[in-house]
């Protein structure tokens, strides 16, 4: 079996994790997503990203488990997924002319030792001033209703954008590889050493 287990299901994380060159399985994390009272972006970003992970130490006791989560904030407003187009156009037109802040809790746990790593990773995106009618083909062309944000920024979205300010652009898409792999090799695992393309 792989050490590593990516507590997700999103297929942007799995194609992310899969720029590494490793081994993982994905698996479904059991976890209430539902924000806390008063609870700040950083906090619950970082709080669901280690209960995904500590939801699979019992089925995985032996691993590394990747837990992530991420929301994006708009005057100071926590958003999710829009899930619906007319959700969608009201994001976009609120960070229209806008800077907006995502924020993207990463966290390993140890299954074995219970060790944990948790960190939050922000990435700040500049929007140009868009639209109704560039918001309705956007939305139209991509359909990014379960991305927080309401785009894709590794597809058309970046037509959408003024600037983009942070150290790792896969924070953007939901699974910073930097910072994972720092935290790797603070848990023992290095990716180099793994990769199912080394020779």
């Amino acid at each position: 079996m792989s050490p590593l287990i990516l507590a997700s299901t999103s297929p942007y994380r799995r194609a992310l994790l899969e720029k590494l060159g490793v081994e993982f399985i994905c698996a479904a994390p059991d976890t209430d997503e539902t924000p806390k009272d008063g609870e700040s972006a950083t906090d619950l970003v970082q709080r669901l990203a280690l209960e995904k992970a500590l939801s699979l130490t019992n089925k995985f006791p032996n691993n590394f488990i990747i837990g992530s989560d991420q929301v994006c904030v708009i005057d100071g407003n926590i958003v999710g997924k829009p899930g619906s187009v007319e959700n969608a156009q009201r994001q976009l037109r609120a960070a229209s002319g806008k800077m907006i802040t995502f924020y993207t809790g990463l966290c390993v746990v140890n299954s074995h030792t219970m060790h944990r790593e948790i960190i939050c990773e922000t990435f700040h995106v500049h929007f140009r001033h868009l639209s109704d009618e560039e918001i309705r083909a956007y939305i139209e062309l991509e359909m990014p209703l379960s991305c927080a944000g309401s785009f894709m920024c590794e597809g058309a979205g970046i037509l959408l954008f003024s600037r983009l300010e942070g150290r790792d652009p896969n924070a953007l898409i939901g699974l910073p590889l930097i910072a994972l792999n720092e935290m790797l090799l603070k848990s023992g695992y290095n990716a180099l050493l793994h990769s199912k393309n080394k020779a």
